[in-house]
């Protein structure tokens, strides 16, 4: 699919309370970046290169340890953002994104970026009030890791992904990044969806799709309501 700059930028998130003229100002800057699966856009600790939007495809945003573990923080899909943090405070980017898929991204250069911010309140205050959703999101993450269960987390992360034309949820990159996102290990996501399924509340169609078949108790067990699997 062939995607256009101004395209991207208007399914953009983070950009949604931006006022017009704003707006045009950041698709004037704007470039197209292609990733090819695999392909490390940065490192962590590199100089942030600006804000990307992704347009389609998939980014996985990770942290690696000192014994090489790796933290999956979150998965970047179509309309999502990332750097946008280190951008914004001017800092070198915390972790490391690499595409797990061939993704095309729009780069808002950071030091015309932040100029934008600089010069142009109201497209600063547009931003900011976007940026609170991406915080309560994370917040939100991070509630999950620590007050819900394996089944908890596996049942809001499915209730909350966008479902395809279908109804059916795909799950984004290779099973063992989202057991990660999740802070399961690959075992337990595989276990903790395994049991989903055999209490009939989704069914698997496909390596890479499940299909939400009970919503209700999937929110009970989101919620810890539901009787233990």
């Amino acid at each position: 699919m062939l995607l256009n700059i101004v395209d991207v930028l208007t399914h953009c998130d983070l950009l949604a309370e931006v006022p017009a003229a704003g707006f045009q100002r950041l698709a004037a800057m704007a470039r197209l970046c292609q990733f090819r699966k695999g392909q490390m856009v940065f490192r962590e600790n590199d100089p942030c290169p600006g804000v990307f939007v992704v347009g389609q495809g998939l980014i996985r945003v990770f942290k690696t340890g000192s014994g090489g573990k790796e933290q999956v923080l979150h998965m970047v899909g179509p309309g999502d953002t990332f750097a946008e943090v280190a951008a914004i405070g001017g800092f070198n980017v915390p972790a490391s994104a690499e595409a797990v898929a061939r993704t095309t991204c729009v780069l808002l250069p950071l030091e015309r970026f932040r100029r934008a911010l600089e010069e142009d309140h109201t497209l600063c205050l547009g931003m900011m009030t976007s940026l609170t959703v991406w915080v309560r999101r994370m917040v939100m993450l991070a509630g999950d890791i620590a007050l819900r269960d394996a089944a908890g987390r596996l049942a809001r992360f499915l209730l909350e992904s966008p479902p395809a034309k279908d109804g059916t949820v795909k799950l984004p990159g290779l099973k063992r990044y989202v057991a990660s996102h999740l802070n399961l290990t690959s075992e337990t996501f595989s276990r903790t969806l395994r049991r989903l399924v055999d209490a009939g509340l989704i069914a698997e169609v496909d390596k890479a799709r499940v299909r939400l078949l009970e919503p209700k108790k999937l929110r009970q067990v989101a919620e810890g309501l539901f009787p233990k699997l």
